[in-house]
C-alpha cells in the first residue's frame, strides 16, 4: 500500500536519519529540494518540507537560505580513521549517488505522450496485430523507422531491411550468429568498450580480436593485419567510452576495408541523437548500406525497459538475421505499434529535444564545478552522449574509486572499460551525467566532487 500524509513523513524521516547514520549520506551532501524530491516520491511538497524540518530540529541537517538543505557536519565514531590500515577497514556504505553510464534519467520518461501514443495505437490496431506477427517486427514501426533514421541520422533504410529488436544484445546476438553462419570467424572490437558486447560475439563463436588505439581514437587501419577477420563492431559517433567520434578519414579507411575484404562493419550508433555542439555526425551507414550494418535503440533517448532496438541489414544478410530471430524474441506488437505512433506523431522528437536541452545543463554543470574544484583535471568526450570522462593522475584510478565508494558514489573507471589485450594508459572516471532524476543530480555531483583528489 502506498503511503501517504503523516505515515509517509514519518518513514521518509526514518529513511534519512538511517542514511546519515549509516555513512551513504555523507556530511555537506546536498539533499534535493522539497519540491523536486516530492514529484519524484508523489506526495506534496509539505511532506517533505516537514521531514527535513523535522531532521533539521533534531540536528541531522542543516538549512541555510541559498545553499539549500544539507547533511549537518558532526562527529561520526563511525568516521574512517585517516591512518587505519586498508586491510581492516570496514566494507564501504551502500552507494547511494549513481553514476554509472548506460541509463537514462528514468524520472523523465514522457509518461502522458506514451499513453496518449498507446491508447492511439490500440484504437487504431488490426485485429491481426495481436497475433505471432512477422519475424523482422511490426510493419507500422518498421516504415516510421525508416523515415526517421534518414531524416534524423543518415541512415539508407528501407522497412524490409529493418528487424525490430528486444534491446541492443538481442540484436548483436541475431547478427553475430547468422555471421558466423556465414563463415565469419572473428569480429574486432575497439580497444575500450563493453565487455557484454564482446561475450555476445564470442558466445556465437567469434574471435574478438580488439583493434589499437591512438591519439585520433581507433586505429581501424589495423583491420588489414587481423587474420581471418570477416566484421568489427564500431561506435564510430561518439565512441563508447572514451567519447570521440571516429576522424573522417578513418571512416573512409574502416568502409573501404569493408569492401576490399568482403567484411561487415557493425555500427553501434551509441548516444547519436545526443549531440551538444552543433556539429552533427551523420551515421556510418550512409556511406554505404551494403557494407555497414546499423544498430539502434530506444534504450537511451526514452528507457530500457521498453526493450526496443533495431538493426538495419544490408540485403545479403537480411534472411540469416530474420531465421535466427522469431516474432516470440521481439518486443510485443502492442509497444511496437505504440512507438510507430509516437515517432510519427512528432512526440519522438520533442522528448529528444527536450532531453537533449536536460542532458547539456547537466554536462555544463559537471564542467564547470569541476573546473571550479579540481582545475587539473581534465573533462572529455563531451560533444556528445550522457556521459563525460575524468582524467586521473596515472596510477589513480583505483584509489579514487575506492575513495567514490566511501562517499556513497557509484562510478566506473575507463580501465573497467579496456579490453583484456589492450596495455593500461589512461586513467580516469566514466561519469554518468544521465543517470540521475534532476531531484538527485545535485547530491551526485557533490558526491564526485568530494571524491576527486
Amino acid at each position: 500500500m502506498e503511503l501517504r500524509g503523516t505515515r509517509l513523513r514519518a518513514g521518509l524521516v526514518e529513511a534519512l536519519r538511517e542514511a546519515v547514520r549509516g555513512g551513504r549520506l555523507a556530511a555537506g551532501t546536498r539533499l534535493p529540494s522539497s519540491r523536486s524530491l516530492a514529484a519524484d516520491l508523489g506526495t506534496a511538497r509539505n511532506t517533505v518540507a516537514d521531514a527535513y524540518a523535522e531532521l533539521v530540529a533534531e540536528g541531522w541537517l542543516t538549512a541555510r537560505q541559498g545553499s539549500g538543505t544539507r547533511v549537518a557536519r558532526r562527529a561520526d565514531p563511525r568516521d574512517r580513521p585517516p591512518h587505519r590500515p586498508l586491510a581492516s577497514l570496514p566494507a564501504p556504505p551502500t552507494p547511494l549517488h549513481n553514476l554509472v553510464t548506460g541509463a537514462p534519467d528514468l524520472a523523465s520518461f514522457p509518461r502522458a505522450d506514451w499513453l496518449r501514443a498507446y491508447r492511439r495505437a490500440l484504437t487504431a490496431a488490426p485485429d491481426e496485430a495481436f497475433g505471432y506477427g512477422d519475424p523482422r517486427g511490426r510493419a507500422e514501426l518498421r516504415t516510421a523507422l525508416a523515415e526517421y533514421l534518414a531524416r534524423a541520422r543518415g541512415v539508407h533504410a528501407r522497412p524490409e531491411r529493418i528487424v525490430v529488436c528486444a534491446g541492443f544484445a538481442h540484436g548483436l546476438t541475431l547478427l553475430a550468429r547468422a555471421l558466423r553462419e556465414r563463415g565469419v570467424r572473428a569480429a574486432a572490437v575497439e580497444p575500450y568498450g563493453l565487455e557484454l558486447h564482446a561475450r555476445i560475439l564470442a558466445g556465437a563463436g567469434l574471435g574478438t580480436p580488439a583493434l589499437p588505439t591512438d591519439e585520433r581514437g581507433t586505429d581501424v587501419e589495423a583491420l588489414g593485419d587481423l587474420a581471418d577477420c570477416g566484421a568489427v563492431l564500431m561506435t564510430a559517433a561518439h565512441q563508447f567510452p572514451l567519447g570521440g567520434a571516429l576522424p573522417p578519414d578513418r571512416r573512409a579507411a574502416v568502409v573501404d576495408w569493408a569492401r576490399a575484404s568482403g567484411g561487415v562493419v557493425l555500427e553501434d550508433d551509441y548516444d547519436g541523437e545526443f549531440r551538444y555542439d552543433g556539429k552533427s555526425v551523420g551515421a556510418l551507414q550512409g556511406l554505404d548500406p551494403e557494407r555497414v550494418v546499423y544498430l539502434g535503440t530506444a534504450s537511451k533517448s526514452l528507457a530500457p525497459g521498453l526493450r526496443l532496438a533495431w538493426t538495419v541489414l544490408p540485403e545479403d544478410l537480411v534472411d540469416g538475421v530474420v531465421a535466427r530471430g522469431s516474432a516470440h524474441g521481439a518486443p510485443s506488437a502492442p509497444d511496437q505499434l505504440a512507438f510507430a505512433e509516437f515517432l510519427g506523431s512528432g512526440a519522438y522528437d520533442r522528448h529528444v529535444r527536450a532531453m537533449r536541452l536536460r542532458y547539456r545543463r547537466r554536462r555544463d554543470q559537471l564542467v564547470a564545478a569541476v573546473a571550479a574544484h579540481a582545475p587539473e583535471t581534465r573533462v572529455s568526450g563531451i560533444a556528445a552522449g550522457l556521459h563525460a570522462v575524468l582524467a586521473l593522475p596515472p596510477g589513480t584510478e583505483q584509489d579514487v574509486l575506492r575513495a567514490a565508494a566511501w562517499n556513497g558514489l557509484a562510478v566506473r573507471g575507463v580501465n573497467q572499460f579496456r579490453r583484456p589485450t589492450v596495455p593500461a594508459t589512461l586513467d580516469g572516471l566514466v561519469v554518468g551525467y544521465g543517470t540521475p532524476s534532476d531531484s538527485a543530480w545535485p547530491g551526485a555531483l557533490d558526491a564526485l566532487l568530494r571524491t576527486l583528489p
